[in-house]
């Protein structure tokens, strides 16, 4: 998050380009070298090198277009370090996974030296031997940098707000699968605070941008029960393809609701394209039968 919020205040956004997805960061950064012969630097979590595995391999790699690049990936779930069970298995086997596909890597922590050195050699590194590089980043190694970029439209509904009316107003054998981050956190702590059971809630804690699909596929088992998507705009956009297998099987028990608040609020509030997408209209496009919008609380409930 701080490394985000640094690189929001210091870089020109035309050489900042936040992606759809991690997969996305690695193509873009690839086409970039080849227009100029420079280093590209793609940065992300851990999560998200499962989506980097295929372009990474099928693209970057020295046996098919030896393209350099510099990644930096924080590495969430170190063994003996304690963190969400979604980060688990993906910090336990990261070096590993980085070995079997050849990349070569450094590891950067909170009391290290020489980091300016090291950076530098791997990038020297990536370029000399035409390939990609990580620096691999332990959790706690960068110290706090206030944005002065980063805000939040203090007009729209809360996310909060906004599921507490949804939740409230739900037929009782719906079944809920809600995206990951905040709004599935927020929905454990609503049931809580209202005294209700868990068991009909779905909480998708990792697998970013796949919610849509998980509630898809136990929309069409359980035709009997309203299956409802709690999503937001950034894990939307993040697997957007989804949408069309919705509208192509069209279950009529199937909800979609996507909290929209135009950013990637729980890595820090940087923006989605949200801005540049008009929903209504896209989710129309892939076959939605209907769409409602509503950007007050009184709308919300009706």
């Amino acid at each position: 998050k701080q490394l985000c919020f640094c690189i929001d205040d210091n870089v020109p956004k035309d050489r900042h380009i936040i992606a759809a997805n991690e997969g996305n960061a690695i193509a873009l950064a690839a086409g970039y070298h080849l227009a100029t012969g420079k280093l590209p630097l793609v940065y992300m979590q851990n999560s998200g090198l499962g989506n980097s595995v295929n372009p990474l391999l099928s693209l970057c790699d020295s046996d098919v277009y030896s393209i350099p690049m510099l990644l930096i990936i924080g590495w969430r779930g170190e063994p003996g370090v304690q963190d969400e069970p979604q980060h688990v298995k993906q910090g336990k086997v990261q070096l590993d996974l980085l070995q079997i596909m050849d990349i070569p890597y450094t590891i950067f922590s909170e009391n290290m030296q020489e980091v300016a050195k090291k950076t530098t050699e791997g990038a020297v590194s990536a370029m000399r031997e035409n390939r990609p590089f990580s620096i691999v980043v332990r959790k706690g190694t960068f110290g706090t940098y206030k944005s002065h970029s980063i805000t939040i439209d203090d007009r729209l509904m809360t996310r909060e707000e906004s599921l507490e009316i949804i939740l409230k107003r739900l037929p009782n054998n719906s079944i809920i699968v809600s995206t990951t981050g905040k709004t599935s956190r927020e929905i454990f702590e609503i049931r809580e605070k209202t005294g209700e059971a868990h068991f009909k809630d779905f909480l998708t804690i990792g697998s970013m941008g796949h919610c849509s699909s998980i509630a898809l596929g136990i929309a069409i088992a359980k035709l009997d029960r309203k299956v409802i998507c709690i999503d937001g705009d950034g894990s939307l956009i993040m697997h957007m393809g989804s949408l069309s297998t919705v509208g192509k099987l069209n279950p009529k028990n199937y909800y979609h609701i996507i909290i929209n608040n135009y950013i990637h609020e729980s890595v820090g509030g940087q923006a989605t394209s949200a801005n540049f997408v008009e929903m209504s209209h896209l989710v129309k496009a892939n076959g939605y039968k209907y769409v409602y919008s509503t950007k007050d609380s009184s709308e919300l409930k009706n």
